[in-house]
Parts: C-alpha cells; sequence; structure tokens
C-alpha cells in the first residue's frame, strides 16, 4: 500500500465539543502554516451529537475524523463524575485507538501522536511505534501549572485540600486557598481524583505539552513552566486559538468592542459544567446585583 509523504498527525480529543473546538483550530494552524495533514481520532460514549456533526461537517481539506465504537459505562455509578466518565471512555476506547493509529500509521507519515489533557493513556499506542507523543492542553496555562504539582501536592499535603491551613503555591501564580481549587480534585477519596492524579503524572511522558494560552495574557505561570527541570517536557505556548471560520457579526463580539478596555467580566463553566439549577441562579444574581458588565457563554 502505497504510504502519504505528507506530514501527517493523529489527535485524540477527549469526549465532548469543548475541546475539540480548540483542537481543530490548532490542526488548521498547522495545515496552513506546515502543510500537515491531521486525523481525529474521537472516542466516545454514545452517537454524534447535533453540535458535533455540525462541527464536523465544517473540517476544511486535510483534516479527517474517525469517530470510534461508543463504549460502554453502564456499569458506572449514577452519581459519577464527569471527570471520571471521560477518562473512563479514553482509557476503554484504547484498543479502537490502537487499530484505527495503527491503519493510519499503515498509509500516512505519521509525525506525532497530539493528545488532549485526559487522553494520557493513548501515549502507549505511539510509543510503541517509535512516534512522538504530545499533550494539548485547552485550559490556561495557570491550570497547567497546577496539573504538573499536583503529584508533589499529593506527596506534601496529607489533608483535603479544601482544610490545608496554609494558602498553596503553584509554581507561578499567586498562592490561593485549598479550598478555591478546581472541584474535581476537592475529594482525594473520589475516583475522578485518581484519574487527574494518574494523567498528571504521565504528562512527564510527552516529547512536549502544548498549552492554549499566550505569555502576554499569563507571564507568572508561562515563565515558570518553561524553567528547564529534569524530566519535565518543553511546554509551547500556543494561543490563542480561537474558533474561525464563523460569522463575523456575531452580536457578542460587536458589543465586545463598543466596552471599555478590562471592563468586561467572562464567564464560562465548559460543556462539562455541572453547577446545579440553585447555583447558576445564585450566581446571575450576584452578576446582576455587581452592575459589572459581563459576558456568560
Amino acid at each position: 500500500m502505497e504510504v502519504s509523504n505528507n506530514p501527517h498527525i493523529a489527535i485524540v480529543p477527549t469526549p465532548g465539543i469543548g475541546h475539540l473546538i480548540p483542537l481543530v483550530e490548532f490542526a488548521k494552524k498547522l495545515r496552513h502554516l506546515h502543510n500537515f495533514a491531521a486525523t481525529f481520532i474521537i472516542p466516545n460514549e454514545g452517537p454524534l451529537t447535533t453540535a458535533q456533526k455540525t462541527f464536523l461537517l465544517t473540517l476544511p481539506p486535510g483534516i479527517s475524523y474517525i469517530y470510534l465504537p461508543p463504549v460502554n459505562l453502564d456499569d458506572l455509578p449514577p452519581a459519577t463524575k464527569v471527570a471520571t466518565r471521560i477518562c473512563q471512555t479514553v482509557a476503554r476506547s484504547v484498543p479502537s485507538v490502537r487499530e484505527a493509529f495503527e491503519s493510519l500509521n499503515g498509509t500516512h507519515k505519521l509525525a506525532a501522536l497530539v493528545a488532549d489533557l485526559f487522553a494520557t493513556d493513548v501515549f502507549d499506542v505511539a510509543l510503541q511505534l517509535k512516534i512522538p507523543v504530545y499533550i494539548f492542553f485547552p485550559p490556561s496555562a495557570s491550570s497547567l501549572s497546577l496539573a504538573l504539582y499536583l503529584p508533589e501536592l499529593d506527596k506534601t499535603v496529607s489533608c483535603e485540600y479544601r482544610d490545608a491551613a496554609e494558602k498553596i503555591q503553584i509554581p507561578g501564580c499567586i498562592p490561593i486557598q485549598g479550598r478555591d481549587l478546581l472541584d474535581p480534585i476537592q475529594d482525594r477519596k473520589d475516583e475522578a481524583y485518581g484519574w487527574i492524579l494518574h494523567h498528571m503524572k504521565r504528562y512527564r511522558m510527552a516529547d512536549g505539552l502544548l498549552v492554549n494560552s499566550f505569555k502576554e495574557l499569563e507571564p507568572g505561570a508561562i515563565e515558570a513552566l518553561q524553567q528547564e527541570e529534569s524530566g519535565k517536557p518543553p511546554v509551547y505556548p500556543i494561543g490563542p486559538l480561537i474558533l474561525t471560520g464563523t460569522k463575523s457579526d456575531d452580536p457578542c463580539l460587536k458589543w465586545l468592542d463598543d466596552q471599555p478596555t478590562g471592563s468586561v467580566l467572562y464567564v464560562s463553566f465548559g460543556s462539562g459544567g455541572t453547577l446545579s439549577q440553585a447555583q447558576i441562579t445564585e450566581l446571575a444574581l450576584g452578576l446582576e446585583m455587581s452592575k459589572q458588565r459581563f459576558l456568560w457563554v
């Protein structure tokens, strides 16, 4: 079988559309700047959502996708956290990822595997073929600094982080109270915490970490991330990666352009946000009472 000589990357996102969008924008950049082709290998626990179908139909030439067979998560308790469901979906999809990856490698010149932040379980598939692996980290550089620091934090703090007496110093960030750390790591007995710690430890297996941020936005965190440290992969700030190819007359963008610099509060909990109705109502009331301009996505 003839193998294409154009560089080609395989990209494994985590389930849902929230991280798929910046990963596609990343693939578009590689396509435009370096003529790389890309294939998305998408783990899931069900059929494509309408939003995913609509978005994937917009993929430009040179960027394709493979939608893997859905995995069965019926054995998980109803109260299982979103982070656990995501990680379990990827872990149970590894055999299908391997099959798709090996098929791609037989017909294309695979240059690298890029895995989303909770998809490190697919690393072994590429490493066995001696193909470089990279992590794509869609959240902030400050969050990546926490991710790399979490294994050390896990060793040095014995109690729940929310109960820590001292503020926690994440490299490159201001000290914060333990109760203000991410919700999925607040209960160290929960399976979600174990999964997150598992992936954060595996970040050091990567050939590089790609973070959707830039130095002007997070100078302290990025400077700390780029300091050389034994066993830590190089960190590349490649942001901002924003959705392109959509209508330029979005009323929200027009409204933002009319606001004073630094005057708008941005509120977003992502596609996996888990606020209760009562919390959403309370937040809305608080925003209204603050008299602060805000954009809630």
